[in-house]
């Protein structure tokens, strides 16, 4: 049926059902479902246009604060030119349904305003009744109204389909996206267009949630730590759980009365709120649990190993670089942290949360955590041994503990950087030392055998009547070779 056609039959349906009369056919269900709430809240439908509540300054205000500002780039890149191109314009509200942005044709801008579709009116449905904004924000899913769906006749010659948007934080509505026109441009595929950019808006309002939540972290960790072995956690300032500790002892988001100093954990338990700068932190008043132990094998060529608690555990490639990386990251990292890490840009965050929920099982209970994914046993590792000897100049210990290159098949990008600055910070540091013993020990490691330099040193350092001389000349020859 085409546009024309199909508005004169909902015309028909609209006169009989608000008449009262007996028709063959009803509304569909989300339109009758929405005539039903706009009749309930005394929307006229005769009414001439929606209120126009804010403008200038205050307007100016709403957008700065709102959080779809932040996003407002990507939804103009999706939907503004299409609309232009459409005859159509795009608009933006809040949850209230109240216009923030409005662009799109000049032409269609001007005729929208005889109807109030404008920046700084409320077309909520119990303002304006049924229409794409505020029936997409009241039904909380994506929608079309066209022609006479919309319950006030004057609005009858418009088309619009509307997408709501939900904060990734809360879940909550915090407004839609809209592009509406003139009767004759109704195309069904402006519903796919605008879920497609509300869906785009809530990626990037995700990205940017996750982004805060690292700085949170990293600004704030130190105050988890600070517990010790009792148990707490961190928390946003919207009460969803960050990190704790220990494990598996909390839900996702917790209810934070404003001023409370006391939140009820929903067990039975009652934990202690301290505002920080940023979000909180909880206490568990009397709770503490003994941390598990955990030992990482990861230096030379042998398999990589794990020891919990005594129990030693062979890792495969993939665990033992996952591990390393936490190791090494003790505040911890998130699943999009470690999938750059470990593959780089073709990367998969899903691969890594799968591995890290079979690693968990693994290790068993007190030694993972996943807010973000970072080790919460107490934890050493040969590779940190090695970096702390040479820290406090203690060459001859970290020879000791240096078995070889840091996961020499690993192909991870972060840790071949992290094997190759250990390797280059233990050669310079033997260098500088100009200790003969020292550099003949490096000598006879993997990565010393092969390192024409060392052997150069050597010759220069060792005594005439050292009887290492010969071997090092023998090598020199070698590698001169």
């Amino acid at each position: 049926m085409d546009a024309p056609e199909q508005a004169r039959r909902l015309s028909e349906l609209y006169d009989e059902v608000l008449g009262g009369g007996r028709v063959p056919g009803v509304p569909r269900p989300v339109v009758a479902e929405s005539w039903q709430r706009s009749l309930a809240a005394s929307v006229d439908p005769e009414l001439d246009a929606p209120p126009v509540v804010v403008s200038g300054d205050e307007l100016e205000s709403l957008r700065a604060n709102h959080p779809l500002r932040a996003v407002l780039p990507i939804l103009r890149q999706t939907l503004t030119s299409i609309a232009d191109d459409a005859s159509h314009i795009m608009l933006i509200t809040d949850a209230q349904g109240l216009v923030l942005w409005r662009e799109g044709a000049a032409d269609v801008q001007r005729q929208a305003d005889r109807i109030a579709l404008s920046e700084g009116a409320i077309w909520s449905e119990d303002k304006i009744g049924t229409n794409g904004m505020g029936t997409a924000l009241a039904a909380d899913q994506p929608v079309q109204i066209h022609s006479a769906e919309h319950l006030v006749r004057r609005i009858h010659a418009w088309t619009c389909a509307a997408a709501p948007v939900h904060d990734p934080d809360t879940g909550k509505v915090i407004g839609a996206v809209d592009v509406s026109g003139p009767l004759r441009t109704v195309h069904p595929a402006m519903v796919a267009l605008v879920t497609a950019a509300a869906q785009l808006a809530e990626g990037q309002l995700r990205v940017r949630m996750a982004a805060a939540d690292e700085l949170l972290r990293a600004r704030n960790m130190r105050h988890l730590a600070a517990l010790g072995d009792s148990a707490g956690a961190l928390l946003t300032p919207t009460g969803r759980v960050l990190a704790v500790q220990p494990l598996a002892w909390l839900p996702d988001r917790l209810v934070v009365p404003d001023g409370a100093d006391r939140v009820d954990l929903g067990d039975g338990r009652e934990g202690v709120i301290e505002q920080l700068d940023e979000g909180f932190l909880l206490r568990i008043p009397g709770s503490v649990r003994r941390r598990a132990s955990l030992r990482l094998k990861l230096l030379g060529s042998r398999q990589p190993m794990a020891v919990v608690g005594g129990r030693e555990i062979t890792l495969t490639l993939r665990r033992a670089e996952v591990l390393a990386l936490l190791l090494l990251h003790p505040s911890g990292l998130t699943a999009e942290q470690l999938m750059l890490q470990l593959y780089g840009d073709e990367g998969n965050p899903t691969t890594v949360r799968a591995e890290m929920h079979r690693l968990r099982n693994l290790l068993g209970e007190g030694v993972l955590d996943t807010k973000p994914y970072r080790i919460v046993a107490d934890v050493t590792g040969d590779i940190t041994d090695v970096q702390a000897a040479i820290q406090r100049g203690d060459l001859a210990a970290a020879l000791d503990l240096y078995a070889g290159p840091l996961l020499e098949r690993s192909d991870a990008p972060a840790l071949r950087a992290e094997r190759d600055e250990l390797e280059a910070t233990l050669r310079g540091a033997v260098l500088d030392s100009g200790d003969a013993d020292l550099l003949w020990r490096y000598g006879q490691t993997s990565i010393g055998a092969e390192d024409l330099e060392i052997f150069e040193t050597l010759d220069v350092e060792l005594p005439l009547v050292d009887r290492r001389r010969p071997a090092v000349s023998a090598r020199l020859n070698r590698l001169n070779e």
